[in-house]
């Protein structure tokens, strides 16, 4: 297989997104990952005469470079302003300049106001400049697709007038991310075709979200090289995703790359760290949920033959598959979730621990591998106590300046009864609503000596909350759990599980006093 360069440009178009600037210690941190961890064959690392500080970071990144034989793969972009970007360029150390030139005669016209063939000569004398200072040159030929659209002569002027020059190779932006992948294709092959000695790196903007369908029709269409920027940072709509450009190049086109799959993940996440711009949880290699099935009928169709993998397998990119736990989760996905904890339940409790997790997803509540293992407790718990007294209806009312307000309906034995009362909170006006029932049935009640509501442990899960209540029973003191979303949900199914322990030692005592009484 022909190889393809791969040049990603994070440090100079990536940080010309709104919002991004890297400082020195970040930039030379992200070049190190650039060049030897995911191993892309050039970086470009910033605009010359831009700051005294982008002076010195690149100043810092071609020191380490030179010592680390990566001088020749570190790139800065420079103007043709007479001398000057050079000098700069020279003194920070680079020995790489990506010169920028006009691409289409609007651009010349508009912007220089000068003839094509001032512009060559500029041209040209900016590389004899570079040539005697040591330093290679690359020429970026801006808005180049906008030229080929509407001043294709003038395109082809350019690169007559500059092909037998010392210019390593010739970059074809889509500057202002028009093109399709069919204009891409034509006018990629066009270069090709005309000029096939020449060496042509293809740079994409994703102004359409075309850039990764560009990158793949110029790359049909025999382009030498390929820019991208790490989350597909950049002006406006971004460049083209270096993760997502090497899995369609990978999977999809005959061309040997370099780039090291398996460390793009980190890098990612290191990029999104030091720019402060997240990566949405559903971008194609380095999203969060990018790997996770949702559906159960997927994660069924996992288990059984690998049904909905494809060819972007995770640990290609450092990641892992993982099952997503809400209202479309079904028993395979639950189940995939549970063998990574070793759990195993038999069919009726799984059952009842799906349909918990659906419940929990109904609340647009995010559940996690994290809280799996409180469900299944709560799940248990519940499956092995009787429960004949029961809450059916609750409303609980809270309002500024007044008092809370509950009114329930109360099952007791099969028999439903009334409450309603105000209290000094939520919880308080609902115990007040019980134990008022409880006096109508001539029920003694424990006294509530300790309440305490927290996350699980771990605190990894935001989508349940669990109260432990401590309750002292003529003398014995005992603790209920109760696990919810909301805190007073929580407090509620710990203080009904109080009252059916209560109601079975209460039966228990009773039964046990009968049966000593026909004893005797």
């Amino acid at each position: 297989m022909r190889s393809l360069e791969i040049m990603d440009t994070t440090l100079r178009d990536g940080e010309q997104t709104s919002g991004v600037s890297f400082n020195s210690e970040e930039k030379l941190g992200v070049a190190k990952l650039l060049l030897q961890s995911l191993k892309v064959d050039r970086i470009e690392v910033a605009s010359a005469r831009v700051s005294e500080g982008e002076f010195k970071a690149v100043q810092r990144i071609t020191k380490w470079a030179e010592e680390n034989n990566y001088l020749d793969k570190v790139e800065v972009l420079g103007f043709i302003d007479g001398t000057a970007s050079l000098d700069w360029i020279h003194a920070s150390g680079a020995r790489v300049v990506n010169l920028l030139s006009k691409g289409s005669l609007k651009h010349l016209q508009g912007q220089l106001k000068k003839a094509p063939g001032q512009h060559v000569q500029d041209i040209k004398d900016a590389i004899a400049y570079a040539n005697n200072l040591g330093i290679k040159v690359n020429l970026y030929l801006e808005d180049w697709s906008n030229g080929m659209i509407s001043s294709r002569e003038y395109v082809w002027y350019l690169l007559d007038e500059l092909q037998h020059e010392n210019i390593q190779r010739f970059m074809l932006p889509d500057t202002l991310g028009i093109l399709n992948q069919v204009q891409a294709f034509d006018y990629c092959y066009a270069c090709r075709e005309r000029y096939p000695k020449l060496h042509f790196d293809f740079h994409a903007h994703n102004d359409y979200d075309l850039a990764v369908a560009n990158v793949y029709s110029s790359v049909l269409a025999g382009m030498n090289g390929i820019h991208t920027t790490v989350n597909g940072l950049g002006e406006r709509a971004g460049n083209a995703p270096l993760a997502s450009v090497v899995g369609v190049i990978n999977d999809h086109l005959t061309r040997k790359i370099n780039v090291d799959e398996n460390k793009i993940n980190r890098v990612s996440r290191i990029v999104e760290t030091f720019s402060g711009i997240r990566i949405p949880t559903n971008k194609p290699l380095v999203g969060e949920n990018v790997f996770t099935q949702t559906c159960g009928v997927h994660a069924d169709g996992d288990s059984k033959d690998d049904l909905y993998f494809n060819r972007l397998m995770p640990e290609r990119f450092g990641r892992e598959r993982k099952y997503a736990l809400g209202k479309t989760s079904g028993k395979a996905n639950i189940k995939k979730n549970l063998e990574e904890l070793g759990i195993t339940l038999e069919e009726e409790t799984m059952k009842l621990v799906t349909q918990r997790v659906i419940e929990l997803g109904d609340k647009k509540e995010v559940v996690t591998i994290d809280d799996l293992p409180y469900i299944v407790s709560d799940v248990l718990n519940q499956t092995m106590e009787e429960m004949p007294i029961q809450v059916k209806h609750y409303s609980l009312s809270l309002s500024k300046g007044m008092r809370p307000f509950v009114s329930i309906n109360l099952e007791v034995k099969g028999k439903m009864y009334e409450g309603t009362s105000s209290g000094d909170g939520q919880y308080d006006a609902f115990m007040n609503a019980i134990w008022g029932i409880y006096d109508e049935l001539g029920k003694d009640r424990p006294i509530l000596t300790d309440y305490l509501v927290r996350i699980p442990p771990g605190g990894k899960t935001d989508a349940l909350v669990e109260a432990f209540i401590t309750w002292n029973y003529k003398g014995k003191e005992f603790k209920t759990r109760g696990l919810d979303p909301d805190q007073i949900e929580a407090a509620i199914k710990a203080t009904l599980r109080m009252l059916n322990l209560i109601e079975q030692h209460d039966n228990a005592h009773s039964e046990q006093l009968a049966e000593n009484k026909n004893k005797n």
